[in-house]
């Protein structure tokens, strides 16, 4: 049973002709009535009583035509959304995160969003270590990471390049100074992140080195509770800049410059190497190749594993 065939039935029956179906379809009308003798034998059933004048539908001709104008609206409807995904009119983006890399995000989907409004855009929070397990089982198109996950099928596009910030409250004494040394932090009730990251062993690592120590008061579950907490005068922090830009534009926080301190962090944009690519994630990818100045063509796994052997 092909479409056609369902479309000459349905001409027919409306014109009540083969004649006039034919000209309508812009076909011959030998053409149009082998097309209903052919369904006929499909069917196994009369669909049409041909009478001397006009023909008129049998009882299986009225239950079938009525399938058939719902498939072939389904057909049309189905046409029509791949044109829109094609032309970007529709489509889904998922796009995995974790409670950092997400404020990446916040800064370019405005851009992307205002492009195209009808691309629905999702953002799934999960731990940095399973994101690529989760692009690769194609839970997810995009990930944002800060580091270079190694396995052939992902591809890695630096993206942006974050740094440590040394955060106090405004009533803070550190508050008024243009920077400090981490020997004075040795003495600051530090509030932590309750989940430990290499970001985390870099820090303890560098007041180890400077014979410093690091008191770690109090851990929260969030980069926001500590934000908070560190507003209200209840310790000092030490948190990816990017998390704190809105706080320190309004001045409900301060960072204060630590020299010893200069930690920065590069993100990644990953995404499978190999495979159909949606056209809203073409798109997205191009998005951030235009937004994003520090933004670098993507590199593939080869790539990765020459620059390897050449540092080798």
């Amino acid at each position: 049973m092909e479409f056609t065939q369902l479309e000459d039935l349905i001409t027919v029956a409306e014109e009540r002709s083969f004649s006039r179906a034919a000209k309508r379809l812009n076909r011959t009308q030998p053409a149009v009535s082998q097309s209903v003798r052919k369904l006929e034998f499909e069917v196994g059933e009369p669909l049409l009583e041909r009478g001397a004048r006009d023909v008129s539908l049998t009882q299986a001709g009225e239950l079938l035509t009525d399938y058939a104008r719902r498939l072939l609206q389904l057909a049309r409807e189905s046409r029509l959304a791949v044109d829109q995904l094609r032309a970007l009119e529709r489509g889904e983006l998922l796009i995995a995160a974790n409670e950092y890399t997400c404020m990446f995000l916040l800064l370019t989907l405005g851009s992307f969003r205002q492009r195209y409004p009808e691309i629905r855009v999702t953002i799934h929070r999960s731990l940095a270590s399973n994101i690529p397990q989760e692009i690769l089982e194609r839970r997810a198109e995009f990930g944002v990471l800060t580091f270079v996950p190694n396995h052939p099928d992902l591809a890695v596009m630096p993206a942006y390049t974050d740094r440590v910030a040394f955060i106090v409250s405004p009533n803070h004494p550190f508050a008024r100074l243009k920077q400090v040394h981490i020997h004075q932090l040795g003495g600051e009730n530090f509030i932590a992140h309750n989940v430990h990251s290499p970001l985390r062993d870099r820090i303890v690592a560098a007041f180890a080195a400077h014979n410093t120590p690091l008191n770690i008061g109090v851990e929260l579950p969030s980069l926001d509770a500590i934000k908070k907490y560190v507003a209200q005068g209840h310790g000092v922090a030490l948190v990816p800049e990017l998390t704190v830009s809105y706080e320190l534009a309004r001045r409900d926080l301060i960072r204060i410059p630590v020299p010893e301190l200069d930690i920065r962090r590069q993100l990644y944009i990953v995404y499978r190497h190999k495979g159909p690519a949606s056209h809203a994630s073409r798109a997205f990818l191009k998005e951030m190749t235009e937004l994003l100045p520090g933004v670098q063509a993507a590199e593939s796994p080869k790539s990765r594993r020459r620059e390897l052997k050449k540092k080798k």
